[in-house]
């Protein structure tokens, strides 16, 4: 084991014992308590997956509207249950996202995944999305142009998931969903809400924190408890037993 090897075996030590995944049960939530409660003006789930397959294979994987196009290898649809009450956003795909198709599968997607089953669940009882579905060149943040063009296809995948809470991840997505210029250092730990489905839609609650990269670049234990204290807000609102 190198060096490099060592500090990252070092940096999932660490973060299980802050997050607490020995004392937080893995799957602790049935899947029945984490999918979403029925409404009768909702689409089921099969409807639901029919929506956001189209979405995905008939406009967000043939897109041409911006730039980021020309260097993609994969658009990344995002994943998760249609039915899911929490819903994460982060920002772009990076390199390991982009060959793969998938979001959060690099060294922050593993965090991310930590992150999730510190709160007795699994990746795959949530949503994952970004805001931008292309790979910006050189993983650099996308542009509040590039944000915007991508908009409408978050924008209804919040719309059929219909999440009960949202944690952004980082500022692109927490500045376009709260419509604000504030950073993510002031906003994160407080309960925001997103309205762009009003008034036909619900408002949903937003609890923005750090994005898992930056916790990884700023690996301190006051960043990490940070992160798990906005974590804890959201299982309290959801109804899930924190281990306080």
């Amino acid at each position: 084991m190198d060096a490099q090897q060592e500090r990252i075996l070092k940096q999932h030590v660490e973060t299980d014992r802050l997050l607490g995944i020995d004392a937080v049960p893995v799957n602790q939530a049935t899947p029945t308590s984490m999918t979403a409660s029925s409404d009768s003006n909702s689409p089921d789930r099969d409807a639901k997956l029919k929506i956001l397959q189209a979405l995905d294979e008939n406009e967000i994987r043939v897109c041409e509207k911006c730039s980021l196009c020309e260097e993609r290898t994969n658009t990344v649809f995002g994943e998760g249950d249609p039915d899911a009450r929490l819903m994460f956003v982060g920002e772009a795909p990076g390199a390991d996202e982009d060959q793969q198709g998938r979001p959060f599968v690099g060294r922050a997607g593993q965090l991310l995944e930590k992150m999730i089953n510190a709160m007795g669940l699994q990746r795959s009882d949530v949503f994952i999305a970004n805001t931008v579905k292309c790979r910006p060149p050189g993983n650099r943040t996308p542009t509040p142009a590039e944000v915007d063009t991508c908009w409408d296809y978050l924008l209804r995948q919040i719309e059929t998931i219909d999440p009960e809470v949202i944690v952004t991840l980082g500022n692109p997505s927490t500045k376009r969903l709260l419509n604000t210029s504030t950073g993510i250092t002031k906003l994160r730990g407080t309960w925001n809400s997103f309205d762009g489905l009003l008034p036909n839609g619900p408002s949903i609650p937003v609890m923005p924190t750090f994005h898992p990269a930056y916790i990884l670049r700023a690996y301190t234990e006051e960043n990490r408890g940070k992160v798990w204290s906005d974590l804890q807000k959201v299982m309290e609102r959801l109804g899930m037993p924190t281990g306080k």
